[in-house]
């Protein structure tokens, strides 16, 4: 089982396919039924006997799928059902995750983040100021957002300075990044080191350093943070957020109040403190 986060650079020239290798096994291995496939400068997509939803990584492309037509871009969405074929006028590089349950059929082919009137912003989750760019393509609950599908969930988001947490390895899911924008400075605070930061009274001068890693990603990446994996984004990431199983409400694990406790225990300098979200580090807090 994968136990750190994993990076694909699929806007890479040569596609990254070692990475990729290594992160569609950790992907395939905790989730049983699923897959995830990067194509690159994809025209057609022969049919499948299962679902997939397909996300574009770059490019942009009218797009034959079933009975319907639409232009695509990065940001959009596409549900192909069992059976149906992908045929463009441009290439466009794709990564598809196929899904082992079928898509609903009142859910639409083409889920488009910037066009769909029914896709608003929602502030909350990773993006919580009042003027955030997060909007629910795919979710969990009906009040939530206008389409529901509980075996992958997605959301489009800038995440400017979203509050630590993870999704517990015992029946939470495993989150995946697909980058498509990022602001000067903007990156990814990871930690494998969850036990210890869950214990601040046992973290030393000694054992802080390294407790937090930072990630900078680039456009097109995947970055693939499994269940158990503390994370945050911070500064300016756009991101499509995919979770897999579907979002659970009530298994994002905030830690930013032990990331305080550590620094005020330990009396971190300015420029050795762990960095946290101020307004969630009060208390713990769960979403």
């Amino acid at each position: 089982m994968a136990t750190a986060p994993l990076i694909a650079h699929l806007a890479h020239p040569d596609g990254d396919p070692e990475g990729v290798a290594a992160l569609q096994a950790a992907f395939r291995g905790i989730n049983p039924g699923y897959d995830v496939v990067s194509h690159r400068a994809c025209r057609a997509l022969a049919a499948t006997q299962a679902s997939r939803v397909v996300f574009v990584v770059t490019g942009g492309a009218v797009v034959d799928v079933g009975a319907g037509s639409s232009p695509v871009e990065v940001g959009d969405v596409i549900l192909m059902r069992a059976g149906e074929r992908w045929q463009a006028d441009a290439d466009v590089n794709l990564v598809a995750f196929t899904v082992p349950e079928p898509l609903p059929d009142e859910l639409p082919t083409f889920l488009r983040p910037d066009h769909d009137p029914l896709l608003t912003d929602t502030p909350g989750g990773c993006a919580d100021e009042a003027d955030a760019y997060r909007r629910i393509v795919l979710t969990w609950l009906r009040d939530v957002g206008p389409y529901t599908f509980r075996a992958l969930n997605a959301h489009r988001v800038r995440m400017w300075d979203s509050f630590s947490h993870y999704h517990p390895p015992e029946g939470g899911f495993d989150e995946l990044y697909l980058v498509q924008e990022i602001r000067p400075g903007a990156h990814v605070i990871v930690s494998t080191r969850r036990e210890e930061i869950e214990r601040p009274e046992s973290v030393t001068a000694e054992s802080v350093n390294g407790l937090l890693q930072r990630l900078e990603p680039e456009p097109g990446d995947l970055v693939m943070i499994p269940r158990g994996v503390i994370h945050r984004g911070v500064g300016g990431v756009l991101a499509h957020v995919i979770t897999v199983p579907g979002f659970k409400p009530g298994f994002e694990i905030g830690v930013d109040h032990h990331l305080r406790s550590i620094n005020e225990r330990l009396g971190l300098p300015a420029d050795e403190r762990l960095p946290f979200q101020q307004t969630a580090s009060d208390a713990p807090l769960v979403k």
